[in-house]
């Protein structure tokens, strides 16, 4: 089946926003008394929505999930006055693969209030064509997310990618009978990521349109055989 349907993970996908994350995912868990995670440990709970990552990172004191997830959107939305960036070539990519006539949606650990925020900080707030945050459905990597992205754009899973920089992007795509792709410039290494066998990993998010017009390539020519 062709692929006419990008759907993207947020941070560390389309934002350069990880060290952001990281560093206000520990001066929450300071805010409320918590030891303060690693940089490593944080990076690994990235794609979670912000409950299942405070218990995630925090098992020892489930009494302090809320008040952490709390602290951290008080943190998080006071300091990011200015657009964390996108990564290089996105807006292009994005500008180009409308023009072709792909469906683009976001799906993301951010809350709505987040993500709402950041995507008017670039300008973007009606760009997509789909959009869910972990706060609207069920937390990645459960296949929520993305089934109702493609219940609401009438897409089957067959003619979708889901993009994303974490394990529990990849494991969503699968759960959802959806090709993965990994980046692996964002939270987690190419070595994590390719334990579970996405359709292809990119280095550089400039990698993701020659790889898709060979899928696209590829499908036209296995119909034109067909026929």
């Amino acid at each position: 089946m062709v692929i006419d349907t990008l759907i993207f993970d947020w941070d560390g996908t389309l934002a350069d926003s990880i060290g952001h994350i990281v560093s206000t995912m520990q001066s929450a868990a300071v805010a409320v008394g918590l030891p303060v995670p690693s940089d490593e440990a944080v990076k690994g709970i990235i794609g979670l929505g912000l409950p299942e990552a405070a218990a995630v990172l925090f098992p020892q004191r489930p009494d302090l999930a809320v008040p952490v997830v709390e602290a951290y959107r008080d943190i998080y939305l006071s300091d990011d006055q200015q657009a964390v960036p996108l990564f290089a070539g996105v807006r292009q990519a994005l500008d180009d693969w409308r023009e072709e006539g792909y469906l683009l949606a976001v799906a993301t650990g951010k809350g709505r209030r987040g993500l709402n925020r950041v995507l008017g900080q670039h300008d973007l707030l009606d760009y997509f064509d789909a959009t869910r945050c972990a706060d609207e459905t069920v937390s990645k990597p459960d296949p929520a997310m993305l089934h109702q992205i493609l219940r609401q754009l009438g897409r089957g899973s067959g003619a979708a990618v889901m993009v994303g920089d974490s394990c529990f992007d990849i494991q969503m795509a699968h759960n959802a009978g959806v090709r993965a792709v990994g980046v692996s410039y964002g939270a987690q290494s190419r070595g994590q990521l390719e334990q579970l066998t996405p359709a292809v990993c990119v280095d550089r998010f400039v990698e993701l349109a020659p790889w898709l017009s060979g899928q696209r390539a590829g499908s036209r020519g296995i119909g034109l055989e067909r026929v």
